[in-house]
């Protein structure tokens, strides 16, 4: 008997399991007829039986018609992502595997949205995957000054359902509860979510000297409770920058500009050329 798939904008309730420790993957075992859906280029492997869509804008929400089709890719594409994301179904008559690999070394978080209050607030990275049916927007900060300086933060995503999101986080993940008037300043790229509770706001860091000289950048993010949030110790953009920094600069004969041994050091390291 073929599976009885479910209406398109119902939402999935999936099983999962996450693998590794510091590179980890998060495998998604659906029903026949459930579905996932992720960013473009996310998966890692998928079972026979799994069949693959690439659909426009929000991938939860393909009966909406054009103009749905059209507001959710203008969102994505104001958050910086691709205009497609990829809906993953299970077509198949017993249970099959679909897995998703964190982009750099961090931890994945599963979080039911259902009993965060139905939304969260992401950084515009952080989102790997998600039960169909999560609705995947984008949250502008709506103080002037938030979106002037936030940096990574001005533009974030907008997780709405009551189904299993999973976002990740670079380096050691921390969770931290803020109480009614608590107040933690964060760097605006270690923030992973928060729920829509928290106040969010961009402050100066105060002092031309600490500004210019203190190595943190000139603004901070403000995170006024109630509420939950998430942090990440290493922001991808920390990362590329430490790589970008340490990376070799060479001239146009391949000689490494700045370098005391030049020619001698490369024959040291057994580079000929």
């Amino acid at each position: 008997m073929p599976p009885v798939l479910r209406p398109v904008n119902s939402m999935h309730e999936i099983d999962y399991r996450i693998h590794g420790d510091d590179m980890q993957f998060v495998e998604i075992e659906l029903d026949p007829g459930e579905a996932t859906v992720a960013e473009a280029g996310g998966m890692m492997y998928m079972d026979d039986g799994i069949v693959m869509e690439t659909v426009f804008g929000d991938g939860s929400a393909q009966n909406s018609g054009l103009m749905g089709a059209l507001l959710g890719a203008g969102k994505r594409l104001l958050t910086g992502e691709s205009l497609f994301m990829t809906v993953f179904q299970n077509q198949a008559a017993t249970r099959r595997c679909v897995a998703f690999g964190a982009p750099y070394p961090g931890k994945i978080i599963p979080l039911h949205l259902r009993d965060l209050g139905g939304e969260l607030i992401t950084q515009k990275d952080s989102f790997l995957c998600a039960a169909k049916g999560v609705s995947i927007g984008i949250a502008f900060q709506k103080r002037l000054g938030t979106g002037l300086f936030g940096g990574e933060g001005f533009i974030m995503q907008r997780l709405t359902g009551d189904g299993l999101a999973f976002v990740h986080a670079g380096g050691t993940l921390h969770e931290r509860s803020l109480g009614p008037g608590d107040t933690l300043r964060v760097d605006t790229g270690c923030i992973v979510g928060f729920q829509p509770t928290i106040d969010y706001d961009i402050q100066f860091v105060g002092g031309i000297k600490t500004a210019l000289f203190g190595g943190e950048g000139l603004f901070f993010a403000t995170l006024r409770g109630p509420g939950r949030i998430w942090l990440q110790s290493l922001p991808f953009s920390r990362l590329a920058g430490r790589i970008v920094a340490a990376a070799p600069k060479t001239g146009r004969g391949g000689r490494e500009e700045g370098s005391v041994l030049g020619g001698l050091g490369r024959l040291i390291d057994g580079d000929n050329s």
